[in-house]
């Protein structure tokens, strides 16, 4: 089983960034199918970014946020990021991380993401 903790959430301006951790434990990032997804208020939860495992990853992204946000990971720390850049009032919501392993998803307890207009 993997641990999942989110950090980085916060209030900040349409236009401004905003960088999510990821911190796991249990199993290594490097060898982890990981990402996040997003749920605003009243919304279903949205996928927003994945890394895949191994040396030769690939990184996914919504249509919504592909240019704008960009997701990666650091092996010696752990952890996965999501650098959100340009944000805009409807990327306000609470944002979780995932973890896949051998057909089971993990999820994190979320962070809040609030941008203001």
């Amino acid at each position: 089983q993997v641990q999942l903790a989110e950090s980085g959430g916060g209030l900040v301006q349409a236009g401004g960034s905003l960088r999510l951790s990821c911190a796991a434990s249990g199993r290594t990032v490097r060898s982890t199918d990981m990402g996040w997804f997003r749920q605003a208020p009243g919304k279903e939860r949205e996928f927003v970014a994945t890394i895949t495992r191994g040396i030769a990853f690939s990184r996914f992204y919504s249509e919504s946020t592909k240019g704008r946000f960009t997701i990666s990971r650091d092996s010696a720390k752990n952890t996965i990021y999501l650098q959100m850049n340009s944000l805009q009032p409807d990327d306000t919501a609470v944002y979780f991380c995932y973890a896949d392993v051998d057909g089971s998803r993990s999820w994190g307890q979320g962070t809040q993401v609030t941008i203001s207009s």
